[in-house]
């Protein structure tokens, strides 16, 4: 492969995941070089995947006239076009035929591939994530959220590990996956209205709706909303206690990307539930100075 042409993809990656990916970016820059590299072309295929998925909020013939076509391909054959992508990598990074030149993030992605152990069935998890939105899928008990949220954030936990390398592999594997849980949830909550506005998406189980008196497109007495935010929010603490166990089992800047990640999730989450009323008027999000703070205690516990 052309080292000069994987370098550019890398540095395409990089520039994409910290301009769309602000949050991941504070801990993925923590890394040394080739991981940092390889953690920015995996954000970078996710990303696209969950592109497409958001895409699926205007109707084809609305993409078409945005592009200036009559033939936009619809969200599902875009994805069909990534699940052949990866197999191109699979190949790769068994030893295959490199991807064709010409796209950055699967030339970079095919690359992390062959340096890394990484899962790309993870990958195609992701996809059929995205597939369950498009569908305009919705869950009627928590057990079937977590499904979800396991398919579209456990699995980038679970991709990241083969990154990172740990000690433990299987419990770090279910640890990781329980911190994409949690991480998740938490987009979830912050994203309750746009999601609901822009993308006709509810993702709050059907049964807690009910239990709170809340109906099926987040409408209701506001006192009501704001208790099963809290009560959405509160489960999400729990997924953190649980995947934050996986920090122990991280080398020293491994461990500090992930917790300075995980923790400006965590004080997302703790602005929500402080104030749950907030996140039916706007995105909820952290200053940069306090992203910072949080990215540089967690270099500094990292190497302790």
């Amino acid at each position: 492969m052309n080292e000069a042409a994987v370098s550019l993809a890398y540095r395409h990656c990089e520039q994409l995941t910290r301009t769309r990916a602000r949050n991941f970016y504070y801990g993925i820059r923590l890394l040394p070089g080739l991981k940092r590299r390889a953690m920015c072309a995996l954000y970078a295929m996710a990303r696209r995947i969950d592109d497409i998925g958001d895409s699926a909020g205007q109707t084809t013939a609305d993409q078409a006239r945005a592009c200036g076509q009559t033939d936009a391909p619809s969200p599902a054959s875009q994805l069909e076009s990534v699940r052949a992508s990866l197999e191109l990598v699979r190949k790769a990074a068994a030893g295959g035929p490199q991807p064709p030149p010409g796209d950055p993030v699967l030339m970079a992605l095919a690359d992390t591939a062959r340096r890394f152990p990484l899962p790309v069935s993870a990958l195609e998890e992701l996809v059929e994530g995205c597939e369950w939105d498009i569908s305009g899928r919705r869950y009627e008990t928590f057990e079937e959220l977590v499904g979800y949220c396991r398919r579209v954030a456990g699995t980038i936990g679970r991709l990241s590990l083969a990154i990172y390398g740990s000690r433990g592999t299987e419990r770090a594997e279910t640890l990781a996956d329980s911190l994409g849980v949690a991480l998740q949830l938490t987009n979830i909550l912050r994203d309750l209205v746009e999601d609901r506005d822009t993308y006709g998406r509810v993702y709050i189980p059907g049964e807690d709706l009910r239990r709170f008196g809340v109906g099926p497109d987040l409408d209701g007495p506001l006192d009501h909303v704001m208790a099963l935010v809290c009560y959405e929010a509160a489960r999400a603490r729990e997924w953190y206690e649980r995947g934050l166990g996986l920090l122990p089992l991280l080398d020293h800047r491994s461990r500090a990307c992930t917790a300075a990640m995980a923790g400006i999730y965590r004080r997302l989450l703790q602005r929500i539930e402080a104030a749950p009323a907030s996140v039916l008027v706007e995105r909820v999000s952290l200053p940069p100075v306090e992203k910072a703070a949080v990215a540089a205690t967690a270099l500094m516990r990292g190497a302790a």
